[in-house]
């Protein structure tokens, strides 16, 4: 399988736009979002991210262009660790035009998006951003916490909240 570039995407959303005459608004996160946000060498080979509608066919048509979807209404649903509030009002338009609206979390946001799931490569994302952003341990403190508030009580919350504190405490010992 090939790696996915922005260009390409970009280019399939806008032609599945014209075709079934259905808008697409996509909150990108994962490989193509780094991409989006100026990672110099971040790759992926699939579409990660949050469509208000539509997701069903979106996917199917990126599968028959050989583009596996990971593809959902809410980006809260993907963890038992919710968004945190307003995270879609915070993020930014990264393009839009004739059907086609392509928008980012804000980088907090997607830093509380990497730390819910917490792999090694989520964790590496985070920190990047955190970096490139000059995103502080506190606002990543403070996000986590409306995050836990806005989530359900389950024990995978203390995963999460370890997760967070490392986090945090890496970027503290970074600071100047």
């Amino acid at each position: 399988m090939s790696t996915l570039t922005l260009d390409r995407l970009m280019a399939l959303l806008g032609q599945y736009a014209a075709k079934t005459g259905h808008p697409v608004d996509l909150l990108l996160i994962g490989g193509l979002a780094m991409l989006a946000y100026g990672h110099p060498s971040r790759a992926t080979i699939d579409v990660d991210g949050e469509l208000r509608e539509g997701v069903r066919p979106l996917k199917e048509f990126l599968g028959n262009h050989g583009i596996p979807a990971n593809l959902g209404q809410s980006l809260s649903g993907w963890s038992v660790v919710a968004m945190p509030p307003g995270y879609r009002d915070r993020a930014t338009v990264l393009l839009d035009k004739s059907g086609l609206t392509v928008r980012l979390l804000a980088p907090v946001d997607f830093i509380i998006a990497k730390l819910r799931r917490g792999t090694d490569e989520d964790l590496e994302d985070a920190a990047w951003i955190a970096a490139r952003d000059h995103v502080h341990a506190q606002a990543v403190r403070i996000a986590a916490e409306a995050a836990l508030a806005a989530s359900l009580e389950d024990t995978a919350l203390f995963l999460f909240e370890r997760t967070v504190d490392r986090f945090c405490r890496s970027l503290d010992s970074a600071a100047p």
